[in-house]
């Protein structure tokens, strides 16, 4: 497996649908305000990533439609998913990205302390690990608070291990890399919180990140 190196990461930001997004968190917020919540999400999440400067493009994966319409406003690219899943949809966009991708990094929608400069902080650890190892693949993983997901993933190249978010995706992604024997990084920071859960949206708040969840 050849690493050409950094020069064009590609981030694919996968939503499945405004419509039943969220769904854990029905008993605060109703389907509108669920969608709401993840449009908002969704805004900041693009805007951030197409202000960072490590990245050539922004893709993002959904099967809806109308969503699709939205995002392209924003100036990122979209592409929409054929099959159902989210490993699927990400696989979908990889092979979308083509040849000129030298890396994938996968960046959820419902990272509310997401920023530009968190973004480039996961691409410098990748091009850190890819210096100090150029002929091994790279994989940068940032876990969530909770130490079992993976909120974002950049793998280089594209194809050096599969997508294996779900359950317990933290030491999948982990393992994956361990067997493409790729140089392994996993960073700390904003990029850890997502919402998921009412206690989530909870948690936000006392963080002060209420006004980026709700715009």
């Amino acid at each position: 497996m050849t690493v050409t190196g950094l020069d064009h990461i590609v981030a694919l930001v996968p939503v499945r649908s405004l419509s039943g997004a969220k769904s854990r968190l029905g008993e605060p917020l109703d389907p509108e305000e669920r969608a709401d919540l993840i449009l908002g999400l969704l805004t900041q999440t693009v805007h951030e990533a197409l202000a960072a400067t490590r990245l050539a493009g922004v893709v993002v994966v959904s099967m809806d439609e109308d969503l699709l319409r939205r995002v392209r406003a924003t100036g990122a690219a979209s592409l929409l998913q054929e099959t159902d899943g989210l490993n699927e949809g990400l696989d979908e966009a990889r092979a979308a990205a083509g040849a000129e991708a030298t890396a994938i990094l996968v960046l959820p929608a419902d990272l509310p302390g997401v920023s530009a400069a968190a973004i480039d902080r996961v691409a410098e650890a990748a091009q850190e690990a890819h210096s100090a190892a150029p002929e091994r693949p790279v994989v940068v993983l940032v876990p969530d608070r909770h130490g079992t997901g993976t909120n974002a993933l950049l793998v280089a190249p594209p194809d050096a291990i599969p997508f294996l978010f779900g359950e317990d995706s933290r030491a999948a992604h982990a393992a994956a890399a361990l067997d493409a024997g790729a140089a392994y990084v996993e960073l700390d920071g904003p990029l850890t919180f997502d919402v998921d859960t009412p206690d989530d949206l909870l948690e936000a708040d006392r963080r002060g990140l209420d006004h980026e969840v709700g715009r």
